[in-house]
């Protein structure tokens, strides 16, 4: 099903010798993969000094800056010298929503407020506190780790989001994390419209000894797709990550494309892909939502990845998105480099974009 004219190229692994694999079965996916159930697993083949909790979380605060600042800027000017009354709720949930994170969470926040404090003279320090705990609450349903079910060999993970968000750099990182912790990888660059992406999804498969399934510029997406999948099945792959191309302004035909891809792979078996990951950039504000969406319709999108969580990023749409659309959030990453994506954590995420420390979680 390769198209006519297509020149399939497999860039093969930089290391012949393949690490011990966990049994079959579902593994989940977090610092290291490791197995749902009992059974040991290897250790990691190779993989850098991770960095302590701690560090992460000032980096995570860091990258949250834009958003903590402004609410607690705006938090203190509203509470200062002032009871909590009507006009104080509604300037409040004004500035959530105008921080991206959603009518129904400012809603959560403002009515908590309101049910035992109405009246009352109320801190920044415990305004904060309430917006912690009301956005875990939204978020801790959706922080689970991403289980791949390894009884479908390959277990094919189809990656989408607008051109941009950090698709193949996010590729790149979860092979890392997936061959650190014991399995074969095999990647395939489907973004067949942009040379940078095939040559960086190569340079991710040396850096994390993955095979890439390539085509030449402008070839047919869906049939690379196939043939990345039988490449996969004969190679013994126990995932298999495929890139995608991500061009908004020209809706019907990415749809259509990713309709395509999405009907090829479940030819191979019937319920492939089996997890499709979004990648969404921190810095779009309110246009994650849309996009969320219509991903969601086209390509069965059933797991997200926020990206680019520096210190330009509107983190609040998260708390939005995961309100509306209670979508697993697998990982966030923070950086380029190869130990730049993490597992998302609900508690950490709340604590550092209302600003407080890690020791008033």
């Amino acid at each position: 099903m390769v198209a006519p004219e297509s020149k399939l190229e497999i860039t093969p692994s930089t290391d012949d010798l393949q690490p011990e694999k966990p049994s079959l079965g579902k593994v989940s996916v977090s610092d290291r993969v490791s197995p749902v159930e009992t059974a040991p697993m290897p250790e990691p083949i190779a993989s850098a000094p991770a960095d302590s909790g701690s560090s992460w979380f000032a980096r995570l605060r860091l990258g949250l800056a834009r958003t903590s600042s402004q609410l607690t800027d705006q938090i203190s000017g509203i509470f200062t010298r002032r009871k909590l009354d009507e006009d104080t709720l509604q300037d409040l949930e004004d500035v959530l929503i105008q921080s991206d994170l959603g009518i129904e969470t400012a809603m959560r926040i403002t009515d908590t407020l309101a049910s035992g404090r109405y009246g009352k003279n109320i801190s920044t320090e415990e305004v904060q506190a309430i917006m912690a705990d009301e956005i875990k609450a939204v978020l801790e349903p959706v922080a689970v780790p991403l289980e791949l079910d390894l009884s479908h060999k390959p277990h094919v993970i189809l990656v989408v989001g607008v051109n941009g968000t950090g698709k193949t750099t996010t590729i790149g990182k979860l092979a890392a994390k997936l061959t650190a912790g014991g399995l074969s990888v095999m990647l395939a660059a489907g973004d067949t419209f942009r040379a940078a992406a095939i040559e960086q999804l190569k340079i991710w498969g040396e850096r994390t000894n993955s095979p890439v399934v390539a085509s030449k510029l402008g070839a047919d997406a869906a049939g690379l797709a196939w043939d990345a999948f039988e490449q996969a099945r004969q190679a013994g792959s126990d995932v298999l990550i495929i890139d995608t191309a991500g061009r908004l302004q020209n809706k019907t035909e990415l749809m259509q494309e990713l309709e395509k891809i999405v009907r090829v792979l479940g030819r191979h078996d019937p319920d492939a892909p089996h997890t499709v990951l979004q990648t969404l950039d921190a810095t779009t504000g309110q246009n994650a939502l849309n996009q969320v969406e219509i991903f969601r319709n086209v390509a069965g999108v059933n797991g997200l990845v926020m990206t680019k969580l520096d210190g330009t990023a509107r983190g609040g749409i998260l708390v939005a998105i995961s309100a509306k659309h209670k979508l697993p959030v697998y990982f966030i990453g923070i950086g380029e480099g190869v130990d730049d994506l993490e597992p998302f954590e609900a508690s950490d995420f709340a604590t550092a974009i209302v600003g407080r420390s890690p020791t008033a979680k």
